[in-house]
């Protein structure tokens, strides 16, 4: 999959891209936004409103008006009135600065699963004696057939996605509800009680103050 990393500041561009390289990611960096518009056809784009030369929005704007490739916005604004003028602008996620490395794997991921453009979507995951079949919408647990409402299927996919891994709540919402959830999370609650009532309770961690991560060698 190939990204296009549009971003002026030399150590956080290096940083994103090495890191962005041992996910499995080609990057292509821009460092204005005239070399962003004028880069070769990408898969995901991650700009940062913060260039030397034009405008981010503007650049934006430009992109969405000649591709439909997925944008996610970097920007150290934090006001609604900014997340929602991107959002018009374009943009199909956002991060506000600082962000963490594994929130911006996790948001990229989510953008080509919505833009349904995944190079190679899974179809089948297994974590110990957890089976699912993405395509059929079905899980096995322990070699038995176990019934999920389609929320439930959506947050146990989520989870299994990286077993061991801590998500946390905000992503968890942002992922399986809405990418533009705000309010209660009080639901994620009920869904996780839920899964651990139909599968195994040890089978769920919650990282008190982190979030909630499906236990990988669960017996």
């Amino acid at each position: 999959m190939q990204i296009l990393l549009v971003e002026d500041d030399p150590a956080i561009a290096d940083s994103l891209r090495d890191g962005l390289t041992r996910e499995g990611y080609q990057v292509t960096l821009a460092r204005t936004g005239a070399a962003a518009l004028a880069a070769d056809p990408v898969d995901v784009v991650l700009l940062d409103l913060g260039l030397p030369d034009l405008d981010g929005r503007a650049v934006c704007r430009k992109i969405r008006e000649n591709s439909n490739v997925p944008i996610i916005v970097v920007t150290a604004r934090s006001a609604e009135i900014d997340r929602v003028e991107l959002l018009e602008l374009g943009a199909d996620d956002y991060l506000v600065k600082p962000f963490g490395f594994r929130e911006l794997v996790a948001r990229i991921r989510a953008v080509m699963r919505r833009s349904g453009s995944d190079d190679d979507p899974v179809t089948e995951t297994s974590v110990g004696e957890l089976h699912i079949d993405h395509r059929a919408h079905e899980v096995t647990f322990r070699g038995s057939p176990v019934a999920l409402t389609p929320r439930e299927f959506d947050l146990l996919a989520h989870l299994a996605a990286d077993p061991g891994a801590v998500c946390s709540r905000d992503q968890i919402m942002h992922d399986v509800w809405d990418e533009h959830w705000w309010g209660s999370t009080k639901t994620l609650d009920v869904h996780l009680a839920s899964l651990r009532k139909k599968l195994a309770p040890e089978l769920f961690e919650t990282v008190r103050g982190v979030g909630i991560r499906l236990v990988a060698d669960s017996k």
